[in-house]
C-alpha cells in the first residue's frame, strides 16, 4: 500500500517536472511573456498604442516569431515580428526593453530580454 502511495507522488513529481521543462524550449525561453508598454512603440511595420502586451514566441521551423497581442482592451492588436534568438553568457537578471529613435523620431523595438531567459529576442 505504502509502494502503491509513494508510486503515484513520484508520478506526479515527473508529470509536474515535464509541465515545467514544457514551458522552455531549447534557447531557454518561455513560451509566453507580459510586457507593459508606457509610450507607443514600433514593433516590425506596425506602430503599437501603449498598453500591456501578452507576447508568445513562436517557431517554424529555424524562424523564431513573436506574435504581440494587446490585452485589455475591446479591439486587441495583433502583431507578428521575426526575431533571432541571440545568446545571452549567463540568465537574464532583470527585463529589458531596449529600443532606437527613427527618423520620424519613434521608439522602435529592437530587443527583448526577459528576466531567467538565457537568449534575448533581437528584432
Amino acid at each position: 500500500m505504502r509502494f502503491i502511495t509513494a508510486l503515484r507522488i513520484g508520478i506526479c513529481v515527473v508529470v509536474l517536472g515535464a509541465f515545467a521543462v514544457a514551458t522552455q524550449n531549447q534557447f531557454g525561453v518561455a513560451d509566453v511573456y507580459r510586457v507593459t508598454f508606457a509610450e507607443k512603440v514600433r514593433v516590425a511595420d506596425t506602430l503599437l498604442p501603449s498598453g500591456q502586451y501578452e507576447i508568445r514566441h513562436v517557431m517554424e521551423g529555424p524562424d523564431h516569431f513573436m506574435v504581440f497581442r494587446q490585452v485589455g482592451t475591446k479591439h486587441p492588436i495583433d502583431v507578428r515580428a521575426k526575431c533571432t534568438l541571440v545568446p545571452l553568457p549567463e540568465k537574464a537578471a532583470q527585463d529589458q526593453k531596449i529600443y532606437e529613435l527613427n527618423t520620424a523620431n519613434e521608439r522602435v523595438l529592437h530587443e527583448l530580454i526577459f528576466k531567467g531567459d538565457r537568449a534575448k529576442h533581437v528584432f
